[in-house]
């Protein structure tokens, strides 16, 4: 993640839009006096942090989430090929 203070970030905000837009997967740390107060996401990573605290705020979805992982590190999961054969996709 870059770091850049309140002023470079100000100085910097119409070109974070654009460049934040090509690296969807990064935000921007924003400084006030050397502390971090902000952070700048790309909208699709917000969406994805939104989507995420909504799914493990939902018990049974946890849970869910909890156990699809505990069998992909079994090796239980399905091939991403195989399955949509299975789906007739």
């Amino acid at each position: 993640m870059t770091t850049l203070s309140v002023t470079e970030a100000r100085a910097k905000l119409l070109s974070l839009a654009r460049v934040l837009g090509e690296k969807p997967g990064e935000g921007v740390e924003v400084t006030l006096r050397g502390k971090p107060v902000l952070a700048i996401l790309p909208f699709a990573l917000y969406e994805t942090l939104l989507e995420t605290m909504e799914v493990l705020s939902d018990a049974a979805q946890a849970e869910l989430l909890r156990k699809s992982l505990k069998e992909l590190r079994q090796g239980k999961a399905i091939p991403w090929e195989k399955a949509k054969k299975g789906l007739g996709l």
